[in-house]
């Protein structure tokens, strides 16, 4: 993401001004748009990369669900912007002549449109990037109400814990509890006389 935005916005700086007209058909803010959104972008990128390394330090959940949530929704919103930037340029050049940079001197055309095509590089994996926080935000969603026990899983649907024997099972017991004592098993050992 950050060399895509570095591509798009190091193209236009460079060569997409001459005598301060912009390679795309004149429109001076095609130029201003397309440089805003790849340097922010690019800010963005590294911003995020810092909190990314820094997130199992932060020990509060409301912390770490505003960062999640931040990263889900600056993502989005610059997805969409990445494809204003990419229809708002894309026009521009359908709009321009080859007479009509030959005039001003712009002889590199190459330079406009790896712009326009970086920019929609750019919204591809910026929607990959949402796809993937909105993803995080469900996993951490899911984790905050998941059981706090691990389940058996050689027996599916078992319990950790026993659960009461059904009517005419053995339960398992060596003797039966409160049995008259009279009745009870002897055992098979003599005690020793002393």
């Amino acid at each position: 993401l950050q060399v895509f935005s570095i591509i798009v916005f190091g193209c236009i700086s460079s060569v997409g001004y001459i005598k301060n007209d912009c390679i795309y058909n004149g429109d001076t803010n095609a130029c201003h748009y397309g440089i805003g959104i790849g340097v922010i972008a690019f800010l963005a990128c590294v911003l995020f990369i810092c909190v990314d390394a820094m997130f199992d330090n932060f020990s509060s959940v409301q912390q770490r669900k505003y960062i999640v949530i931040g990263d889900m929704v600056f993502s989005g919103f610059w997805t969409f912007l990445w494809f204003v930037g990419f229809c708002y340029l894309t026009d521009k050049w359908r709009k321009t002549t080859n007479d009509w940079l030959d005039q001003r001197g712009f002889h590199d055309y190459s330079t406009a449109q790896a712009a326009i095509a970086f920019s929609f590089f750019s919204i591809i994996s910026w929607a990959c990037l949402t796809f993937l926080a909105i993803r995080r935000y469900q996993q951490g969603w899911d984790q905050a109400f998941a059981p706090s026990y691990e389940p058996d899983p050689q027996i599916p649907g078992a319990s950790p814990y026993g659960g009461y024997p059904e009517p005419g099972q053995d339960p398992g017991y060596q003797q039966q509890p409160f049995q008259d004592p009279g009745t009870q098993p002897q055992p098979d050992y003599q005690a020793p006389a002393y």
